[in-house]
């Protein structure tokens, strides 16, 4: 089939890349099998070329495997989550997540700060570890905006990685220095949207997220947060009054924070992977659905629109057939 839509070519003779354990993990975990794999891929291609509303997208076998392998190789969950990953990149808010650039100034300032980056050891269970140190976002100096792309940036580097995409990631941060002036951030609005379509959307699988040294007087906005988060997510979610305490070999941590090598080394190494992958990921720009065929909340992103069918979207939906999800979502209080 030949695929008109493709921004890079279908790889379609794909081969597994790891060995038996990883292959053993990815069908307990998963799902998967060098058959159902192969035919997903096949599906997805398909549908892509035949959906009305997608205009270009990438057909590699990388990219529609972070999402399989998100999903559980879930088809319809998998189709849905890919159409809004595209179309949040497209709409207006949606400009946040293009010109992922870990050139920009801000975020190589960030990254230089060490606000956010991968370990380079894997842990006991082979997963990557994301450091956060949020406290040194300066408000006086960076925005809401600078936030999100560097989230963007790193959480989209890791995914591209097949043994994370198998595996998971593990989160683990610092919360000194933070303080309820940072509460400002984002209105309660954005910030349901935000983690309402993160959760959703982002094809990464959160096996642990540990926080530590959480000044007390946020209590009730971390509890907050939490609420906005699956129970499965809830439940993966550790809080410990000291770094010290966490549950984690802490050799893997920076130096600063009980571990072995010095957070500087670190920072240069994680700097060296975001620019392996930064072509690739400026590349994504030029994904595109037509705008024109999804409702005004469904390119806000507001939380209303995640538990619609994207088909509910369309103008008419009969004349284009069916590509979407079909199923409900439980009852959200904020849009």
């Amino acid at each position: 089939m030949k695929y008109t839509k493709a921004l890079t070519p279908a790889d379609e003779d794909y081969k597994f890349p790891f060995g038996e354990e990883l292959r053993k993990l990815a069908e307990e975990e998963l799902g998967e099998t060098d058959a159902r794999r192969d035919h997903a891929l096949q599906m997805l291609r398909e549908w892509a070329e035949k959906n009305p509303r997608i205009a270009k997208i990438r057909m590699d076998s990388n990219f529609f495997l972070k999402f399989l392998r998100a999903k559980k190789f879930s088809i319809p969950i998998v189709q849905d989550t890919i159409e809004r990953y595209i179309l949040l990149r497209r709409t207006r808010d949606g400009q946040l997540f293009t010109r992922l650039d870990c050139r920009d100034p801000k975020v190589a300032k960030l990254l230089d700060l060490g606000y956010m980056f991968a370990l380079p050891k894997r842990d006991r269970n082979g997963r990557r570890v994301i450091f956060y140190r949020p406290g040194v976002f300066d408000l006086n100096e960076f925005i809401n905006e600078d936030m999100l792309r560097i989230h963007g940036i790193c959480y989209e580097t890791l995914a591209h990685d097949e043994e994370n995409q198998i595996r998971g990631v593990v989160h683990a941060g610092v919360g000194t220095g933070i303080g309820l002036q940072y509460l400002t951030l984002f209105s309660i609005k954005e910030a349901v949207r935000i983690a309402k379509n993160g959760e959703r959307i982002i094809p990464m699988r959160h096996r642990e997220m540990h926080g530590c040294n959480i000044n007390p007087a946020l209590k009730v906005a971390m509890e907050w947060g939490l609420s906005l988060i699956s129970e499965k997510l809830q439940k993966r979610t550790r809080v410990y009054t000291d770094i010290k305490d966490i549950d984690m070999d802490r050799s893997l941590l920076p130096k600063e924070y009980g571990g072995e090598m010095p957070m500087a080394e670190m920072i240069k190494l994680w700097k060296k992977e975001l620019e392996g992958y930064r072509s690739t990921l400026l590349h994504e720009d030029q994904m595109a659905v037509n705008l024109h065929m999804y409702s005004e909340a469904a390119k806000a992103g507001a939380v209303s629109a995640l538990k619609q069918n994207l088909n509910g979207c369309l103008e008419a939906t009969e004349k284009n057939g069916s590509y979407g999800l079909a199923g409900s979502f439980r009852k959200l209080e904020v849009d």
